[in-house]
């Protein structure tokens, strides 16, 4: 009988260390999970007040939510989002986007002004992308009327400091590629392409590109 080669022990080895590596991950996104609201150890970050817009900034679990922000949250993206979807390949499913924004694990960053109208929202989740702990940005929706005045940056930078504070290795979100407007505004905020995204090839053309940026003090103490 043949003796064991040294290349099945390394690779035994290896796939012990991933499963390690991921089960660590899942710890750090699990206690990120587990928070109450992960917005409250900053205080500071819950008033935005600039170019005429003064709102006040909650972070709420998708089970909290009351059905006349859930029906906000519905027609808003609906009224900007829906056009561009139909005009792609992916089209416009509104059952299965409900699914997705009221999923258990959902979380949201909710604007509204002094007099508790809403303004904006963003929906994110805490979670594993391909084995890597991540804040995930599925939305960050605004009222026409907010709009290119500083509150959509300020609440990405909002996201990105509950991500960042919770150990997430990086923000991650995904922009369509005929929508420039929000191409743009993240590569303002210095997102860039992610090793993730897909390519087009002969078989198949993509809609969109995963765009992320990490989180830079958790990489510089590795």
């Amino acid at each position: 009988m043949g003796r064991k080669t040294s290349k099945g022990k390394e690779k035994r080895l290896q796939q012990r260390e991933e499963a390690l590596q991921i089960a660590a991950a899942k710890a750090v996104v699990d206690k990120a999970n587990a928070q109450e609201d992960p917005l409250a150890p900053f205080p500071a970050f819950r008033n935005f007040n600039k170019n005429g817009v003064e709102a006040t900034l909650s972070c709420v679990k998708s089970e909290n939510i009351d059905n006349d922000t859930w029906n906000w949250i519905f027609n808003l993206l609906e009224c900007n989002m829906k056009p561009l979807y139909n005009s792609c390949s992916w089209g416009w499913n509104e059952k299965v986007k409900k699914e997705e924004l009221t999923d258990e694990r959902a979380l949201y960053l909710v604007a509204r002004d002094k007099e508790g109208k809403a303004l904006a929202f963003s929906h994110f989740r805490f979670d594993l992308d391909y084995g890597v702990e991540v804040l995930y940005c599925y939305e960050l929706q605004l009222e026409a009327a907010v709009r290119r005045k500083g509150l959509g940056k300020f609440m990405m930078q909002v996201l990105e400091l509950m991500g960042f504070s919770a150990k997430m290795k990086k923000v991650v979100l995904t922009v369509l590629k005929h929508n420039p407007d929000a191409m743009n505004f993240f590569t303002a905020l210095r997102y860039s392409l992610d090793e993730t995204s897909p390519e087009d090839n002969l078989y198949e053309e993509f809609p969109y590109v995963i765009l992320s940026k990490p989180n830079k003090k958790l990489l510089s103490s590795v």
